[in-house]
């Protein structure tokens, strides 16, 4: 993955970033049980999709801790939110690819 740029807009999705779980009962989750736990510590990218793999009944109990970007990525990325950053990141690479160079057969 890569750092994709438009203007005033940079997301770094190599960034580093762990993906952690509260801990739940009844798919509910346990604020009295502490903090979440670590699940993966990897990058940014790998843990939205890490996040996208859980089935959508139980991501409110996730949620990404990473570096801040703002404008849109915060210390801690809610599931709300998760899905609205693997959107934007699905179109930034659509957006580069379509807006990529010509290959050497058309150019």
């Amino acid at each position: 993955m890569s750092d994709f740029s438009a203007p005033d807009t940079h997301i770094n999705f190599d960034a580093p970033a762990t993906f952690r779980k509260w801990p739940s009962l009844n798919n509910q989750r346990r604020t009295d049980a502490g903090s979440p736990y670590l699940l993966v510590d990897d990058t940014l990218d790998e843990c939205v999709q890490q996040f996208l793999a859980k089935p959508l009944q139980t991501r409110h109990l996730y949620e990404i801790h990473t570096s801040p970007q703002a404008p849109f990525v915060g210390a801690i990325v809610s599931a709300e939110s998760v899905a609205e950053l693997a959107h934007l990141r699905d179109f930034l690479m659509r957006a580069a690819t379509a807006l990529g160079p010509p290959d050497a057969e058309t150019g």
